[in-house]
């Protein structure tokens, strides 16, 4: 199985990606949407976009960036 690429690859050399990653963990639903990705969309598609995350959820595309770049560094210190 193909494994995931980071999302946000293209996005986390952006200078205002520290800016994004703090407004999404100011958002008082994300641990709840973190979870659900973590426990559900990605248990069903390790796979899935970001695209997918956002309509899933029905959340801003910069949240489901933030929320899978973070499963996905979460995923490397765990098997690291």
């Amino acid at each position: 199985m193909a494994e995931r690429k980071q999302p946000s690859g293209r996005y986390s050399e952006n200078p205002l990606w520290p800016l994004l990653v703090e407004a999404v963990k100011a958002l008082p639903s994300y641990p709840y949407h973190k979870d659900y990705v973590r426990s559900v969309l990605l248990a069903d598609n390790p796979n899935i976009t970001p695209e997918e995350v956002k309509i899933r959820l029905g959340i801003p595309l910069g949240e489901a960036l933030v929320i899978l770049y973070e499963l996905s560094q979460e995923k490397e210190e765990g098997s690291g």
